[in-house]
């Protein structure tokens, strides 16, 4: 319980500090971007783009074969286990490398331009946006259910309901949904193809 409270609190905190960042952005709009284009800064924000995202997908994948094992196992026990210490993970881990690899990026694509101007930064920003949409619309909203699922599961003698075992495959296929962009845009980010623009696909 009190490592639940912890990862909540901890999670709630990079919340806050996202929405101030996105807030600043806002309305300080030219004081935000002259700080990301400081050129003294343009070699730490590739090495800090670089490891964060490397880090944060190895995670998001490892930790879906973790989940799907442990499912295969049939075990409550290690169910339980694997699926607090992914919470645990993505709340303490995943979280504060989400707003590294955001601020890296935006240093770097401000340095090369507009970011909307640039196809396959452009692009890569959009599925950036899509990965995070498909996470916060479909995982958050079964993580209360499946916290209920769990806590009945820890009793003693209670045996895995189907219900927590639908729950638990949806937010695989969840994950995997989440990922393919992710895989995309680090595909986009090496090769850098010459494509269309975001801000040419409606003219």
């Amino acid at each position: 319980m009190k490592k639940d409270l912890r990862s909540r609190a901890v999670l709630i905190a990079f919340l806050v500090v996202m929405a101030g960042m996105i807030g600043f952005a806002v309305f300080f709009q030219d004081t935000f971007i002259s700080l990301l284009k400081n050129p003294a800064l343009l070699r730490h924000a590739r090495f800090l783009h670089i490891a964060a995202t490397a880090l944060f997908f190895s995670n998001a994948v490892l930790g879906m074969i973790w989940e799907r094992r442990s499912l295969a196992s049939g075990s409550k026990e290690i169910i339980l286990h694997t699926y607090n210490t992914v919470a645990f993970l993505d709340a303490l881990f995943s979280s504060p490398l989400i707003i590294l690899s955001l601020l890296g990026g935006l240093s770097l694509s401000f340095n090369l331009g507009d970011l909307w101007q640039t196809g396959w930064l452009s692009v890569s920003f959009l599925l950036f946006l899509l990965s995070g949409v498909i996470w916060m619309g479909s995982d958050i909203p079964t993580q209360y259910k499946v916290k209920r699922l769990m806590l009945d599961l820890g009793q003693e003698g209670k045996n895995i309901s189907p219900e927590l075992i639908r729950l638990l495959n949806f937010r695989l296929r969840i994950g995997i949904a989440g990922v393919l962009p992710l895989f995309i845009i680090f595909v986009l980010m090496v090769y850098k193809p010459e494509i269309k623009a975001v801000a040419d696909w409606f003219r």
